[in-house]
């Protein structure tokens, strides 16, 4: 048990330090936003609607970020230049990022007793199996690039 406490404070500090960071970022590029040519576009009445509707309801939105993979910064950089005040930032943070911590840190801990076991135990199979999962992200990748490339076609047809 103490390993899952220990491991869950650190991944706690990390991501209290990371994403107060993305947030500080999106203050200051939404800031820099402000003061730049886009100044104009930002002051329309439309964007000020979501800016309030993101300061007022946006908390909810941070916390429950933290339990997907790929949205929490986003949603950190949003908050923060969308100017989402602190006092609401702050519990949103605190909450969501307790999660991911406890969470990362006893299925990450798990995963990585499995491993140590499979390894220990039946090294061909380990790595075997780390030779799937290579693979497959492998794979994964190339087929993701090879749909969002342009299709490569005939350049004189391409000219008509």
């Amino acid at each position: 048990m103490d390993k899952i406490a220990l491991t869950a404070g650190a991944l706690y500090l990390i991501i209290l330090l990371r994403a107060g960071g993305t947030f500080a970022i999106g203050w200051l590029a939404g800031a820099g936003a402000r003061r730049s040519r886009f100044a104009g576009r930002i002051s329309s009445e439309r964007f000020q609607r979501a800016e309030r509707a993101i300061q007022r309801w946006g908390a909810p939105v941070v916390a429950v970020s933290f339990l997907t993979v790929g949205f929490q910064t986003a949603a950190n950089f949003l908050a923060g230049s969308m100017r989402m005040p602190l006092p609401r930032y702050l519990p949103a943070l605190f909450v969501g990022g307790a999660a991911w911590a406890l969470i990362y840190a006893t299925a990450g801990l798990g995963v990585l007793h499995v491993l140590g076991r499979l390894f220990a135990e039946r090294t061909a199979l380990g790595v075997s199996a780390v030779a799937a999962l290579l693979l497959a992200v492998c794979a994964v990748v190339v087929y993701r690039r090879r749909r969002a490339a342009p299709p490569t076609g005939d350049p004189a047809a391409e000219e008509s």
